[in-house]
């Protein structure tokens, strides 16, 4: 397969004139355009797929569900929306309950090919903040959960956690020691508790701005939060909700200017009212909720529960309301979640990499998207 006449998205910008050779799932070669058989894109935008960090679910599906006909419809959702990997997030839940998801997803990864593993979020995070999460299963680690947990590691490829509570310090260096990362999140960490999870291992924070402690006083003097930790910290990567509902313009372009265009990780955080119609009412963690206004709340409207939205939906906010460059708003969806994965093969136009594609018309409206050079979704106005 050849794809040509496409204006190629890179991190460091868009580039004309090149054809993209596909052969057994990867990239081949990038070359100058010929004249040879080839796909037409008829000069639009040819991106790396977006790869999704955080996602709980879509089109009415969760994947708490604990099946694999949960998380095809969860995947097909999301490919409309130009995703081409993602991390199926759990909640807090009964440790067996999250152990049932993480077999699920082992069991159903070799057939769906957006699967790249499990992001687990909770149980061992903050009461404090808790958000749209169950509080009344949420704990502090201990070593009979932790167990039954890493008997999965293998697909576990991230895990939220509250660095501050008892025990969560030796939990970051068991996840590091196995390969997992290791991101901050439902926090209530002082500036020193964020240092200490640093310390041990702690690379990411998870949603900034939402659910994490920033500065506050102590005493008669002012320290500092996880979310000041955070910006303050070059090594720290940062997932970010910009649905244009969590997470202000002017914060977006805050956290921009601290972290640059490789610290960002755009996440939808979407769950099941994802694609659902206005005022649908559907369950999550246990709470009743409604889409309302292009986004996820409660159903007594009182707390943001997750995103509606799909990976394009934060590329247009990034572009059109936070005016970030084109290339650099799409590297924050695929170029630097590849890197949090530690992927060498996705999000990325290259020799060698996989065949994962997203089209994109001058309006960034999702055309066409491709999964190991297999076509996923097609807009049905194309």
């Amino acid at each position: 397969m050849i794809l040509s006449n496409a204006r190629l998205v890179f991190p460091d910008g868009i580039r004309d004139g090149l054809d993209v050779v596909v052969a057994d799932g990867k990239i081949a070669e990038l070359r100058k355009r010929s004249k040879s058989d080839a796909i037409d894109l008829n000069g639009s935008y040819l991106a790396p797929g977006f790869i999704d960090l955080h996602i709980h679910g879509g089109a009415g599906r969760d994947t708490m569900e604990a099946s694999m006909e949960a998380f095809k419809a969860i995947c097909d959702y999301h490919s409309g929306g130009g995703t081409t990997s993602l991390l199926l997030t759990t909640l807090t839940a009964p440790i067996p309950r999250i152990v049932e998801v993480l077999r699920a997803v082992r069991d159903s990864s070799r057939a769906i090919k957006q699967i790249a593993g499990v992001h687990v979020e909770g149980p061992f995070i903050s009461k404090m903040r808790c958000g749209g999460q169950s509080e009344q299963f949420i704990r502090n680690p201990d070593n009979e959960s932790v167990e039954q947990l890493l008997e999965h590691s293998d697909v576990i490829k991230r895990f939220t956690l509250a660095p501050e509570l008892p025990g969560a310090l030796e939990l970051i260096d068991r996840l590091r020691e196995r390969g997992i990362a290791i991101s901050g999140g439902h926090s209530d960490a002082s500036d020193e508790q964020g240092r200490a999870g640093f310390a041990h291992g702690m690379r990411h924070v998870t949603h900034t701005f939402n659910a994490m402690s920033s500065a506050r006083r102590r005493g008669v003097y002012r320290e500092a939060g996880l979310l000041e930790f955070a910006l303050s910290e070059p090594e720290i990567l940062c997932e970010l909700i910009a649905d244009g509902h969590h997470v202000s313009p002017t914060l977006i372009k805050m956290l921009y200017r601290a972290k640059g265009p490789t610290g960002i990780c755009l996440v939808t955080d979407a769950i099941a009212g994802a694609g659902l119609g206005e005022g649908t009412r559907f369950p999550f963690s246990g709470h009743e909720c409604v889409v309302a206004g292009g986004v996820c709340l409660l159903a007594d409207r009182t707390s943001l529960a997750g995103s509606a939205s799909r990976m394009i939906d934060l590329i247009r906010v990034m572009v059109n309301d936070v005016k970030i460059p084109l290339h650099e708003a799409i590297a924050m969806a695929s170029t630097n979640p590849a890197r949090a994965l530690g992927s060498t093969t996705k999000g990325r136009l290259e020799s060698g990499a996989d065949a994962d594609f997203v089209v994109l018309s001058p309006k960034l409206e999702v055309l066409q998207t491709f999964v190991a050079g297999e076509r996923v979704f097609e807009s049905s106005g194309k």
